[in-house]
């Protein structure tokens, strides 16, 4: 970051403007910038109390009013944060990573606070988790959505959801893969635009999930696992002759299905390299057939009982990694795509993972410390405009940046051709390589102001 403290506060008030308007009570455009400085700025703990003292001693209690609280709609505010998400990274190139993060805590207070599977910790803990959603074009991610995940333990208390404060229309049951869904058609309505919808198994494991994604119109890429039962590209639906009794009244496939393990055992499998990674080229092994996903309406098939018949044709693609381990994918990309895209595609997932991880230790999303529904999400959401902040200064930077290096490039004399000729680049490679280079002396700002676009080695 170049400049003082009072630079980057001053851009960032113009910058929140949108966000502001939103808010409407002069009370709340005032303590909304004050919160989001709070997170962007010095300082371990991104708590109310912490902030508050650090910045304004004697607007604690504003400040705990305006995020947990205040009667106000997050609404207005989400709808501005995807437009200015999409005017950064939106784009036909564009990918929205669906996925969540675990947040540890104690008691059994807390929204949604229940034993259940951690990936911070690799093991179920006592947590809160958020399904989130990322957009992102070449590595530079823009948190778009958090949404709670509310385990069943919580919907089956009506006492306890009242307390919390959960809106009436979020005290049903639903699935992480019905919260995802749901969150899509909110940043489709908002007209953001992407190319592709990007899961890991958690989310590819879910046969509705993959439907509502093809049934809206999109292109996907899930994880799954090796035992997913598909069906040969090339298996037809028959009548088989029945050798006594009535004749078959549907038909069955005429061949059986099997797991995508199974299906890609004789595959042919090539070294694929998808990308620089800050360790050199990002390298495995990956094979791609063209299948029918084991996913349509279940029927007993001859003597093997209830199956499901083919569904919809898709590419199932499987990475063996030089660790020895495997992972398996299905994506309705076109068919005509080679196996490098395909890898390239399924990979891209990454960005979502460092991006929660900058959101939490640079950002304070897990710093919140209060119990209620409308704290917590008031909270992430004031997390993710802090970040879309920072991802709008560096690329601006960065453009700065690269216009200039242009000028001086043309000011120079023509001279003598170069030797070799230079790789093509794209216009957000080169804003991420800039980026990463990003002046490091700035004072007032923490280093939440200068990782957020460091590329990780996933």
């Amino acid at each position: 970051m170049v400049g003082t403290t009072s630079d980057w506060e001053d851009e960032l008030g113009r910058w929140l403007k949108p966000f502001l308007d939103c808010l409407g009570h002069k009370a709340r455009r005032r303590m909304c910038p004050l919160y989001v400085s709070g997170l962007i700025g010095p300082g371990d703990r991104k708590s109310v109390q912490p902030m508050a003292s650090r910045l304004a001693p004697g607007d604690y209690d504003q400040l705990h009013h305006f995020i947990a609280d205040g009667v106000w709609d997050a609404a207005p505010l989400e709808s501005e944060l995807l437009i200015h998400a999409d005017r950064l990274v939106g784009g036909k190139d564009a990918v929205l990573v669906i996925d969540d993060t675990a947040m540890p805590k104690k008691g059994n207070r807390s929204v949604g606070v229940a034993p259940q599977y951690a990936s911070t910790l690799g093991k179920t803990a006592n947590c809160q988790t958020l399904v989130s959603l990322t957009l992102a074009r070449g590595e530079v991610p823009v948190m778009v959505a958090l949404r709670l995940f509310v385990p069943e333990s919580w919907t089956s208390d009506p006492a306890r959801l009242k307390r919390a404060g959960v809106p009436v229309e979020q005290r049903v049951a639903r699935t992480k893969p019905e919260i995802a869904l749901a969150e899509i058609d909110r940043v489709m309505a908002a007209g953001v635009r992407f190319g592709c919808v990007l899961a890991d198994a958690g989310y590819g494991l879910s046969a509705p999930f993959r439907q509502g994604l093809t049934a809206r119109g999109l292109v996907w890429a899930v994880g799954i696992l090796g035992r997913q039962k598909v069906y040969p590209a090339g298996v037809k639906l028959i009548f088989p002759i029945a050798g006594r009794g009535r004749p078959r009244q549907r038909h069955i496939p005429d061949l059986l299905s099997m797991p995508s393990e199974d299906m890609l055992a004789d595959a042919k499998w090539k070294n694929v390299s998808w990308r620089l990674g800050t360790k050199g080229r990002l390298q495995a092994r990956f094979a791609a057939v063209r299948v029918r996903i084991a996913d349509g309406p279940p029927q007993r098939i001859k003597d093997k009982g209830q199956q499901h018949l083919p569904g919809e044709e898709a590419w199932l693609i499987g990475e063996h990694r030089s660790s020895g381990e495997k992972k398996y994918y299905l994506a309705n990309l076109p068919a005509e795509m080679d196996l490098r895209q395909l890898a390239a595609t399924v990979k891209a997932r990454w960005i979502c993972e460092q991006a929660h991880q900058q959101l939490k230790e640079e950002l304070g999303l897990d710093h919140f410390e209060g119990r209620s529904w409308h704290g917590l999400h008031r909270h992430a959401l004031m997390t993710m405009i802090a970040y879309a902040f920072l991802q709008h200064r560096r690329i601006a930077k960065a453009g700065r940046k690269k216009k200039n290096q242009r000028a001086a490039t043309s000011a120079k004399p023509a001279g003598r051709a170069q030797r070799h000729r230079r790789s093509h680049s794209s216009a957000t490679s080169s804003a991420v390589s800039a980026l990463q280079k990003t002046d490091q002396r700035s004072a007032g700002v923490n280093r939440s102001a200068k990782v957020v676009l460091v590329r990780c080695s996933s």
